[in-house]
């Protein structure tokens, strides 16, 4: 895959309509965008904006203790979140992704978050469709695609209460994980709401 699909981008009319359906303020709903993804869905290269996580890689990989070793050694996998930094821009993730596609095409996808939510590829059916690879498709064309996977996200995982409420540590804790506090999503969400309401 090369990750390149249409790319469009997100219309004010396309943002107001995903915000009414879930009955949220749209300035709730864009500082999640904001915190997320710093707003924009595709990196300037036009493919979906993407964080590769290798402690889930290495946990999709563990029927395989032969090809979790190859990742491992390769640096692509390993059992705790953590224990290595993130790449430092789009292409060095990128090349991690496709680096894990050469292993595990599913295995790779299901271990990335996509997107303006930034919606982890496991996840793909909760948000509605059959394999990762459906759903990273979808993202490719368009930042509204993406905005409507995270929407159908916040629904399923019983957290759009949170998200109404402006309930903002319960709210990261359900869509961030439980190191939220540590990254201070929490923190960062209430900050951003209030530079948007």
């Amino acid at each position: 895959m090369n990750f390149v699909g249409e790319a469009k981008k997100l219309v004010s009319a396309d943002f107001m309509t995903v915000a009414d359906e879930l009955d949220v303020d749209s300035a709730a709903l864009r500082a999640v965008l904001t915190v997320e993804t710093g707003g924009s869905g595709f990196d300037a290269a036009g493919r979906p904006k993407a964080l590769f996580e290798r402690h889930y890689f290495y946990k999709f990989l563990a029927d395989r203790p032969d090809i979790q070793a190859d990742a491992v050694g390769r640096g692509l996998a390993y059992p705790k979140w953590g224990e290595k930094p993130y790449p430092k821009n789009s292409d060095g993730v990128y090349a991690e992704i496709s680096a894990a596609c050469d292993i595990d095409l599913d295995a790779a996808l299901r271990s990335t978050s996509w997107g303006l939510g930034q919606i982890m590829g496991n996840n793909h059916k909760m948000v509605g469709f059959d394999t990762a690879e459906d759903m990273v498709k979808n993202a490719m064309e368009s930042e509204l695609n993406q905005l409507r996977q995270m929407a159908a996200f916040i629904k399923a995982a019983g957290l759009l209460d949170e998200l109404q409420n402006k309930n903002w540590a319960a709210f990261s804790k359900g869509y961030n994980g439980p190191q939220y506090a540590q990254n201070q999503y929490d923190v960062k969400l209430a900050d951003a709401y209030n530079k948007f309401a």
